[in-house]
């Protein structure tokens, strides 16, 4: 008896149209997308961004502050404004301490080599932000990158970037100090970055 090959047609993966930053500023001049669509470009995707609750906005917003505070006259303070990573990234951070520029980024957004310091402020994002952006930030040879989690008050660190991640991961706690690789005089306290907890 001869066995009956029966040939099945193979289920093919749907493809995925991925974005350039060209075609999203192309998007963005178009009207396609503004400023109420809270979406930033990663890896190509258009993603939309977590809606802020008032601990998080108040917890950008203190660390605003001290930052500018503790690095005045060395560095800008850019909070949820994008910056450009590769040709296939534009994401907005919570914090981005970048260096000056002449024309304070009126003609262009921030790149790798104008970065210090990323921070991403995490309430229920801490999953995304220590996965997908600590890769983005890695392979993009962001020299350093922080996590403020919010529901342990713990600050995440990450240092000596490599493909597709960093070598250096640091855990520390709201009543440490910590210092910038970029400005290892500056001693920042921690606890100063996170909003007044709730008694």
């Amino acid at each position: 008896m001869q066995a009956t090959v029966i040939e099945t047609e193979q289920e093919q993966e749907p493809q995925i149209h991925l974005w350039s930053i060209a075609d999203y500023h192309q998007m963005i001049e178009a009207g396609v997308l503004d400023e109420d669509d809270r979406v930033e470009l990663l890896e190509g995707k258009i993603v939309c961004m977590s809606p802020q609750r008032p601990f998080h906005a108040a917890s950008v917003q203190r660390s605003a502050n001290y930052l500018y505070e503790m690095l005045r006259g060395k560095a800008y303070i850019r909070t949820q404004l994008p910056v450009i990573l590769g040709n296939d990234s534009e994401p907005e951070p919570d914090i981005a301490v970048v260096r000056f520029d002449a024309n304070e980024y009126s003609f262009r957004h921030p790149e790798v080599s104008d970065i210090y310091l990323l921070i991403e402020v995490a309430d229920w994002t801490i999953s995304k932000d220590r996965k997908q952006k600590a890769r983005i930030y890695g392979k993009n040879q962001v020299l350093e990158y922080w996590i403020l989690d919010l529901q342990k008050r713990q600050v995440y660190v990450f240092r000596q970037p490599e493909e597709g991640s960093y070598g250096e991961e640091l855990i520390l706690n709201s009543n440490d100090t910590a210092t910038m690789q970029a400005f290892p005089d500056v001693a920042i306290a921690l606890d100063a970055l996170f909003a007044i907890a709730q008694n």
